[in-house]
């Protein structure tokens, strides 16, 4: 029996394109990493060991010493993370084995396919309200929703859906696509979402069912990473809802399933201390066991100087 209430005809929505759509971000921003030299030793020497400096430099080396000693690492994220231009310095922990599983999501995974394919994201959502243009990109929709119905048919998670459409279609900007890379790479990546909070959720082309479906295989996918996180560590840049939510249960499922948890290193960074992210992935997960951080500061800003932390702390065997 249909619902006794009428629904808006998204068939009859006017889109555009993403040539005419444009965005406000450019990968041409994003930067690019470099190996860091004895300067970045200089740099962190400078970096008092009180109050956050002293949590900063902890972090950096927790992270170092699991990267060294090829423990597991989790890199969770929001939208934001890429639209300050890190992505490349994400995938270069990738691919040096530090991060070993990424999560994020669903505006992340927007994002991210947008710089892969056409080099652009972001829109002025205040002047799209105005006109109701906002999230109207046809290009960008019917290319995620139908990936993710493909995906659905052969029993693949979201992200890894959303990957292996951005390395087929031999995006021009891969380089600069987390996605992408974990694809070619088989490192998880799996994307949460929310039903309704995400542009592609407006088209047409959106199926309720491949997107639950997708998405909560990923849930699982990402339990199971959790459940192999014995003594490494988890990031969690800049969600404050969705990723804090989904890692709780996450672990809850991998405790369950006989995880004993191990000396966890949850890290929580954020331009202000967001109640979820604090509960969720710092405090609750390592109560009993592990150290949970709070660094606090603008992605842009720490995010760079942490990787370079990192990669000089593994190069060097120490921090």
């Amino acid at each position: 029996m249909p619902s006794r209430f009428p629904e808006a005809d998204l068939t009859k929505l006017n889109r555009v394109s993403m040539a005419a759509r444009g965005g406000t971000v450019s990968v041409d921003s994003f930067v690019h990493p470099v190996e860091p030299g004895p300067e970045i030793d200089d740099l962190l020497s400078m970096v008092p060991e009180v109050f956050a400096g002293a949590d900063f430099k902890t972090a950096v080396a927790a992270v170092a010493s699991a990267g060294r000693a090829g423990r597991p690492g989790l890199a969770m994220f929001g939208a934001h993370f890429i639209k300050c231009g890190l992505s490349r310095l994400l995938i270069d922990l990738m691919e040096r084995g530090i991060v070993t599983a990424v999560a994020m999501n669903g505006a992340c995974a927007i994002h991210d396919y947008e710089i892969a394919m056409w080099g652009v994201t972001s829109e002025d959502v205040g002047a799209g309200l105005e006109d109701g243009s906002f999230g109207m990109c046809a290009d960008t929709a019917d290319g995620i929703n139908g990936a993710i119905v493909e995906g659905a048919k052969r029993g693949a998670g979201f992200g890894e859906s959303i990957g292996e459409r951005i390395v087929g279609n031999r995006s021009p900007y891969l380089d600069a696509s987390i996605l992408g890379r974990a694809y070619e790479l088989e490192i998880p990546a799996t994307v949460h979402v929310g039903m309704g909070t995400d542009i592609i959720h407006q088209h047409a082309s959106a199926d309720g069912a491949a997107i639950g479906e997708t998405s909560l295989r990923d849930f699982r996918i990402l339990a199971r990473v959790v459940g192999e996180l014995e003594d490494g560590c988890v990031l969690n840049i800049g969600s404050a809802v969705i990723l804090p939510e989904v890692f709780l249960k996450a672990f809850s499922v991998a405790r369950n399933l006989g995880f004993e948890g191990g000396a966890l290193t949850t890290i929580s960074m954020d331009m202000n201390e967001p109640y979820r992210a604090l509960t969720n992935v710092v405090r609750r997960p390592t109560a009993y066991r592990g150290t949970g951080i709070a660094l606090r500061g603008r992605h842009e800003l720490l995010f760079p100087l942490f990787w370079a932390g990192v990669i000089r702390g593994v190069e060097r065997g120490g921090t």
